[in-house]
């Protein structure tokens, strides 16, 4: 039998080269996954080449082989997890966003994070803002009485994050909105809230 020619065992080489490779990245990515699921928010400034190469047992030049810039392994993370989630915002339209946005909420579930933006720890904000989540339960409770506790709260909750500031600087922010567009369209979606309450269409609670 003759011997496999030069050209057919570099072929092999390259092959298991390439599948060592994939699988090398694979366990980077999924050590990132692990990582994150252990953050106790969503600043992922602590997901660095030196974390994630102890996780999975490789050296930090392994991973910069792999991932270029920190960015870049962040983005792969982060597909991981819309995957494991079941989220591809490609195919999203307004006949599935409802189950899109269910997806996402239920993987925030799986993972220790708590929030994502700090809330102001200055007592006179902090103030302020149990005045308003107090307002709020108090006027939907007058105004739907016969709804549940849950209903009612779920509606003021609703309400409080449309009411929000994070929610006006995201429109103006991150989809360059006018600040009076912004302000008018938070409207718009409130007075749609109250429309529900006034109809007595209470939400799922």
């Amino acid at each position: 039998m003759s011997e496999p020619s030069i050209a057919s065992r570099r072929t092999y080489d390259n092959r298991a080269r390439q599948e060592k490779a994939a699988q090398t990245r694979k366990r980077i990515v999924a050590a990132g996954s692990e990582l994150v699921h252990d953050f106790d928010s969503w600043n992922w400034r602590d997901l660095t080449f030196r974390a994630v190469a102890e996780r999975a047992g490789v050296g930090e030049r392994t991973v910069y082989r792999h991932f270029p810039t920190e960015r870049h392994l962040h983005d792969a993370v982060m597909q991981r997890l819309e995957s494991e989630a079941g989220i591809s915002y490609e195919d999203v339209d307004l006949t599935n966003i409802g189950d899109v946005t269910g997806r996402v909420f239920a993987s925030l579930q799986r993972f220790s994070v708590r929030k994502s933006v700090e809330a102001p720890q200055d007592p006179t904000f902090v103030g302020v803002d149990v005045r308003r989540r107090e307002a709020l339960t108090r006027a939907v409770s007058a105004a739907a009485p016969g709804w549940s506790a849950a209903e009612q709260q779920v509606t003021a909750g609703l309400l409080d994050v449309l009411w929000n500031v994070p929610s006006y600087e995201r429109l103006v922010g991150e989809w360059d909105i006018e600040g009076t567009d912004a302000t008018r369209a938070i409207a718009w979606v409130m007075a749609k809230v109250v429309a529900a309450i006034e109809d007595d269409a209470p939400p799922p609670a």
